[in-house]
């Protein structure tokens, strides 16, 4: 843990000034918080960001300080990942994801927001859209980042048809990330991994850093207790699929809830997800976003792009 704590500190070299908490929630657990905001944020609706599976605060160094001009940021490492408690989760799907949100909810009351801007990348966007269909009254908007979990599994009629690339690619998308056992595995030489299969995490954030910075922190975060990373198994089935798909219950998500979803133009993921949640909330705010040379990891890939339409649509709130 002293290596994560040492390893997020290297990568948080940002502008902003920020503080670093523990917030404490159910059970004996705590929540990792980053929260920055200037003088001219006061009043305005705070920016929530949940990062993706394998993922943590630090991932969001190129982002927090433009994010944070206009309204306060609170950059939370999910109940189960990076520097927050990592607690036993069910193995069932449904007590699982009850178990990260209820987590989310905990924390928004110790820290006090009445409402926020919930962004969320991957299993954060699921998560997001999960918790603003429990509690729709926090929740003032909801920005969808590359999200994981919301398209069905295909018909068993469908078996004998070949596997999408984008499907087959999700292996890439997840890695290092998935499996993770691979970097407890090796040991120390998980960083040099981590390198070696993904060259490209290293690119996305060489304005800010030209050693292996990026490589050691996500090793050291993915090599903590697999708390998160088992519950996340047990939420997802075979290539990716999630045993309980969001479109199936976005219905239950409140009309007045406005959805903005953000897609890297270069990303595997597939995109029909978005166009879905505009079929299925007709009568409800949907916006679709498309980043041009953006990847899965949108935020680190096009940070200023990015950081210009979440902030755009964040203005829209208040």
């Amino acid at each position: 843990l002293k290596d994560l704590q040492a390893a997020e500190t290297r990568m948080l070299r940002c502008d902003c000034s920020f503080t670093k908490h523990f917030i404490p929630v159910s059970n004996g657990c705590q929540l990792w918080t980053l929260a920055c905001g200037g003088a001219g944020s006061r009043g305005k609706t705070p920016l929530v960001l949940l990062h993706g599976f394998g993922g943590g605060v630090g991932l969001w160094v190129q982002n927090l300080d433009a994010l944070s001009r206009g309204r306060p940021v609170f950059a939370v490492d999910l109940l189960g990942f990076g520097q927050s408690s990592r607690p036993h989760f069910s193995k069932d799907p449904r007590r699982a994801e009850d178990q990260f949100v209820e987590a989310v909810e905990q924390w928004r009351a110790k820290v006090g927001l009445e409402s926020m801007i919930l962004l969320g990348h991957n299993l954060g966007g699921y998560l997001a859209v999960s918790y603003s269909i429990r509690h729709p009254g926090r929740v003032k908007h909801v920005i969808l980042v590359e999200p994981w979990g919301f398209p069905e599994r295909p018909d068993s009629s469908e078996a004998d048809r070949p596997v999408p690339v984008w499907i087959k690619a999700l292996g890439a998308v997840f890695s290092p990330f998935n499996p993770l056992a691979g970097l407890r595995l090796v040991g120390p030489l998980g960083p040099s991994l981590v390198q070696t299969f993904r060259p490209d995490l290293r690119r996305k954030f060489t304005s800010m850093f030209t050693d292996n910075t990026v490589s050691e922190y996500i090793y050291h975060l993915n090599v903590q207790t697999p708390s998160g990373e088992a519950a996340f198994k047990s939420m997802r089935g075979e290539y990716g699929w999630a045993k309980r798909p969001m479109l199936q219950r976005i219905h239950r998500l409140r009309p007045d809830v406005p959805l903005t979803v953000v897609y890297g133009s270069r990303s595997s993921i597939d995109c029909d997800a978005g166009g879905a949640l505009k079929e299925l909330r007709p009568y409800s705010h949907v916006e679709i976003m498309t980043i041009r040379g953006a990847g899965h990891y949108v935020f680190a890939d096009q940070p200023e792009d990015f950081n210009q339409r979440v902030s755009q649509v964040c203005e829209t709130v208040d």
